[in-house]
Formats: structure tokens, C-alpha cells, sequence
């Protein structure tokens, strides 16, 4: 079993970074890809923050482990491999990895996931952090969530083996969720029960809903029979995650 320093330098030669070409230590975003990987539209996100002087860091889990994106639809969608409570060890490491260098505030940084991303990262938010071998890694620690200042979640999967339709959540950061009426993962009436049961926690949620599809705002997602292009969904979307940003990060 990794350590979080084994898994950051695993990851990290596999990061594409965005922001000030500069030595100051400004707010981070860290963005983590749906079950298809790392597609074009993550850059568009990530550009909006870099516009803004934040610095941006989209982590590929695939890369690291020899994985194709043929590949992770093929396993990782399908629940074969690599599943959110496995995949939120990537999540910690690099909280872990960039809380400690010189040109991130580790004070100020924000997590972001789509579909599956969005999934590890809220099984992350159900575990204390506190034995060997939670996120899947050998010496988990939950200080390293302390600088986590909001959670941006696009379409995220919560349903089977999705650990936050079960457990609660022991970490809380601000969320600000994109929900969509037709995403045939799970039923708007589950995302809107869930998000429910959140605020019963004390964990402040807003949301937009879209009537679009599951990864609307991923051009070419067309070719699947349930999935479609919301051009105009993407553009309230990245509207929507650079005013969260600047609400939790600036």
C-alpha cells in the first residue's frame, strides 16, 4: 500500500498545471476527471480559474496506473476497477503533494471532480482519515483537508457503492453541485435526497439544474445514445464554477 508521498510522485509527473507563471503562493484548484478521462472541457475549466490568478492542476488518474481512456470506459465506468473510495487516495495525495509546495496557499485550495472525480472525492469527505489503509493508503491524516475551502462537483455519481448515499460526512466544505434532470446514473429525485441529507449534516450545498444529460459539457459526448451536447449548458457551467471559485478562493 502507497504512502501519500509514494502516490503524489506517482501522480504528479502525469499533472497538467495552469495558472501564473510566477513563485508566488497562490489558491489552487484541483480538478479530477469523470470515468472517461481527461477530456477537452477540462481545460476550459481549468483556463477560467488561470484567468483569475489561480493556479490549476488537472490530475490524470488514468496515466499513472498504464491506463488508456478506452480503457477506463471499458472498467472504470462499469465499476470494474478504480472505484471513488479507491480513487479518493489520489485525492488526498495530492492535497498532501501541493499543500506543501512553495506557490500554492495551502490555505486557500478547492477540489473539483466530474462524475467519477466528483465521486472520490465526496467517498473522501466520509472517512476520518485516521487508521492505515483509509483512501487506500498507508498513512492517511485528515489536516490535510483543513485548507479545502469548497467542493465543486459536476454530475456526480451517487448511486450504487457511491459511499455518501450510506455514510456521513466527516469533512464539510462548502459544495456547489451541477445537477441534471436527464442523467441516467442516477435519478434527479436520488441527487435532490441526497443533497438533502447533506444539509441535515450541517454541509451548506447550492446547486444548479440543468436539463441536460449526463457530461453535457463534453463535446462529442453525441455519439452515445443517452448523453448529449448542451453547448449552452457548458457556458452556465463554467460560468457557475468561476463564481464559485472566486467566492471560496479570492
Amino acid at each position: 500500500m502507497e504512502t501519500m508521498a509514494e502516490r503524489f510522485e506517482r501522480l504528479m509527473p502525469h499533472v497538467q498545471v495552469y495558472g501564473p507563471d510566477d513563485a508566488h503562493p497562490r489558491p489552487a484548484i484541483l480538478i479530477f476527471h469523470g470515468c472517461g478521462g481527461i477530456a477537452a472541457n477540462m481545460a476550459m475549466y481549468a483556463q477560467v480559474a488561470a484567468d483569475i490568478r489561480v493556479r490549476v492542476y488537472v490530475v490524470d488518474s488514468y496515466g499513472p496506473r498504464g491506463w488508456s481512456r478506452k480503457f477506463g470506459a471499458n472498467f472504470v465506468c462499469k465499476g470494474f476497477k478504480l472505484r471513488g473510495f479507491e480513487r479518493s487516495g489520489d485525492v488526498l495525495a495530492m492535497l498532501w503533494g501541493l499543500s506543501r509546495r512553495y506557490e500554492v496557499d495551502p490555505k486557500r485550495i478547492m477540489l473539483a471532480g466530474w462524475s467519477h472525480g466528483a465521486w472520490a472525492i465526496m467517498d473522501l469527505m466520509t472517512q476520518e482519515l485516521a487508521r492505515p489503509g483509509e483512501a487506500r493508503l498507508a498513512d492517511p491524516a485528515p489536516q490535510w483537508l483543513d485548507g479545502v475551502r469548497g467542493l465543486f462537483l459536476a454530475y456526480p455519481y451517487i448511486n450504487f457503492m457511491a459511499r455518501s448515499v450510506t455514510r456521513p460526512w466527516h469533512h464539510k466544505p462548502p459544495v456547489f453541485t451541477v445537477l441534471t434532470l436527464k442523467d441516467h446514473l442516477a435519478s434527479y429525485k436520488q441527487s435532490l435526497r441526497l443533497v438533502k441529507g447533506l444539509r441535515a449534516q450541517g454541509v451548506s450545498v447550492e446547486t444548479m439544474t440543468l436539463d441536460s444529460t449526463h457530461a453535457f459539457d463534453e463535446e462529442g459526448i453525441d455519439k452515445t445514445k443517452i448523453m448529449r451536447y448542451d453547448e449552452a449548458g457548458l457556458q452556465s457551467t463554467l460560468d457557475a464554477f468561476g463564481a464559485f471559485t472566486k467566492q471560496v478562493l479570492l
